[in-house]
């Protein structure tokens, strides 16, 4: 079904990602939920431009990559 290396790397990618996400709640869940804690007191803005920094470094390395 999903047998184009489209698909494949786009799942690929999905997977490390949760992958990634998972080791550090894995790893250390008491500091995990202080550090969530504390990310729920930022405000939107805050947030935001974390997520968008976030982005601008993710596309920075693809065009590294590439």
């Amino acid at each position: 079904m999903f047998k184009t290396d489209m698909w494949d790397t786009f799942l690929q990618a999905i997977a490390l990602m949760l992958i990634l996400e998972g080791i550090f709640p894995f790893s250390f869940p008491g500091a995990w939920r202080e550090t969530f804690l504390k990310l729920m007191q930022l405000e939107d803005s805050q947030i935001r431009f974390v997520g968008l920094s976030t982005m601008l470094v993710g596309l920075v390395i693809l065009f590294l990559v590439n």
